[in-house]
């Protein structure tokens, strides 16, 4: 049974997904599709810390503990999902790539909550912590990445040139037809590096959310 990995491109509520394969060392596409994040696909759920900043702040922080909860439950079953359709396939899923923002560690809730700016950053960390802990209840390493860097990293990985690896991923997708833009793009090379990444050690990694820390 051969390998494969599944890499993640995080929106508020919901998830890019591709999974790889490898046939010698070229990648093959497996799956592509999005999952979702919260059940309820309204704006109240979707952005869990505006929906908070409306709320009195006990009751703020306990709705956004709860949305994280179900986002890690949902990315979960999907996960689950994706691992049985590809053992039927005959791959074996052994990690996840996920693509982190800026990666600077937030404040407190309290001055999450009084900034417009910081409310945005902390809705996207709260989703890919969700993926990442559902990740790792289904037993699958995470090989965390910054956006800014995906490409720069695969370029060291596959010892080439950045637009090189640019060519590389797109022309991955050309026999799949859309969609396939950034969104699939960088889950894809995401999921490529955990692949590569896959039996070297893995550094400790930590939160860099102020709930995630609660929950």
């Amino acid at each position: 049974m051969k390998n494969a990995a599944v890499g993640f491109r995080v929106h508020s509520g919901w998830s890019a997904l591709v999974a790889l394969s490898l046939e010698g060392n070229e990648p093959v596409v497996l799956r592509r599709g999005r999952i979702e994040l919260v059940e309820a696909y309204h704006r109240e759920f979707k952005q869990p810390y505006h929906s908070a900043e409306k709320m009195p702040f006990e009751e703020g922080r306990e709705f956004i503990s709860n949305a994280k909860k179900e986002a890690e439950r949902l990315a979960c079953r999907a996960l689950q999902e994706a691992q049985s359709e590809l053992e039927r396939d005959g791959r074996h899923l052994v990690g996840c790539g996920l693509l982190l923002a800026s990666g600077r560690p937030l404040p407190d809730l309290q001055t999450i909550l009084a900034s417009h700016a910081l409310i945005h950053t902390a809705e996207g960390e709260l989703f890919r912590e969700a993926l990442a802990g559902a990740c790792e209840r289904c037993q699958l390493r995470v090989f965390r990445v910054r956006e800014k860097q995906v490409v720069g990293e695969a370029a060291r990985a596959l010892r080439t040139g950045e637009a090189a690896v640019l060519k590389r991923v797109t022309e991955l997708g050309r026999p799949l037809g859309s969609p396939w833009a950034q969104d699939e793009k960088f889950a894809a090379l995401a999921a490529w590096l955990a692949l590569r990444q896959n039996g070297k050690p893995s550094a400790p990694t930590q939160s860099n959310s102020p709930e995630a820390r609660r929950v």
